[in-house]
């Protein structure tokens, strides 16, 4: 027998657990707008003549992010989107996510900047993990060892920043989706990392640093790939070559586990995590914003960490 829609009489297409609904194709979209709109509205208001850039690698989140930022903004002509995509040099993988890139912004009608590893730090991804010896670094028992993905996320937000504060950008939108946000913010937890789970939740601008903003923060992972699949959007879906981090994927694994027995679970964690962190930082004193000495782009420390992970000296 075909389970029909919770809200009219269309077979579903999708079982949410935590909520109890069973959706159609069309509702399962309205859910994933308002969801989307809803997390604008309170946390990101959009105010006039708004420049909204959008982090867009081409995988599935920031696919979704950017066609998102279009419906609901698009039609509106105080408003500028710009997707920044940023070529890590990683062959075999960035090079065909970036055909993706431009084969959806050019569907769209969106502007579109590309900016490279190569062009902005003299090295691609691939050099850098062969120079930091990254592969062996992957077997090594040492639980300090830095990992390829530290390195190119770091790397990478630095330069979305600064094409984003380049273009004069208002808001930067990135990909995280409630699987990505209830993860970090357990990683914070089992590191101690008070202050960072304070820098992770802010809303608001510091100096030289663009607002984050995450539309997706309150979607399943699953909700999001489902409806880029069923949006038929030109996504990558080839894995990073370079991706591994135990801690996280164990995260991942627990958080899953948990919520396929106690559905609702990620939704908590995150809703406890909005309410707690306020009352946090009030009582923390968070590091004063700096200039790095070498590269000049806002850190909170004398240098900056792409320039500690690159190696690079102050000029005396």
């Amino acid at each position: 027998m075909t389970t029909k829609c919770r809200k009219c009489s269309t077979p579903a297409i999708i079982y949410q657990p935590y909520s109890g609904l069973h959706l159609c194709k069309k509702h399962f979209f309205e859910d994933v707008e308002r969801k989307a709109k809803l997390t604008m509205r309170q946390r990101y208001p959009v105010k006039k003549n708004d420049v909204i850039a959008v982090g867009f690698s081409g995988g599935k989140d920031s696919s979704v992010s950017l066609l998102l930022m279009h419906k609901i903004f698009g039609n509106r002509p105080d408003i500028r989107i710009v997707a920044i995509t940023i070529d890590e040099g990683i062959d075999g993988y960035r090079n065909y996510s970036i055909e993706r890139t431009r084969e959806m912004t050019e569907r769209l009608g969106i502007e579109h900047i590309v900016r490279s590893f190569k062009d902005e730090y003299g090295k691609t991804m691939d050099e850098l993990v062969v120079e930091k010896k990254m592969v062996e670094n992957r077997y090594s028992d040492d639980k300090k060892e830095v990992g390829p993905c530290s390195y190119c996320g770091v790397l990478r937000k630095k330069i979305l920043n600064k094409v984003a504060r380049e273009i004069g950008a208002t808001k930067l939108v990135i990909g995280h989706n409630l699987d990505d946000e209830a993860q970090t913010i357990m990683l914070n937890h089992f590191r101690g990392d008070v202050e960072r789970m304070v820098r992770f939740s802010a809303a608001n601008e510091l100096d030289g640093f663009i607002i984050r903003v995450k539309p997706l923060r309150k979607i399943p992972e699953k909700e999001i790939a489902l409806y880029a699949y069923l949006n038929d959007l030109p996504m990558e879906l080839t894995a990073c070559p370079h991706s591994f981090g135990a801690l996280r994927k164990e995260v991942r694994r627990l958080l899953n586990n948990f919520e396929v027995n106690h559905p609702g679970t990620k939704y908590s964690l995150v809703r406890g995590y909005d309410t707690m962190v306020p009352l946090i930082s009030q009582a923390l004193d968070v590091s004063v914003m700096k200039n790095c000495q070498i590269c000049g782009e806002p850190c909170n420390d004398d240098v900056c960490q792409a320039c500690k992970m690159l190696e690079k000296k102050a000029i005396e």
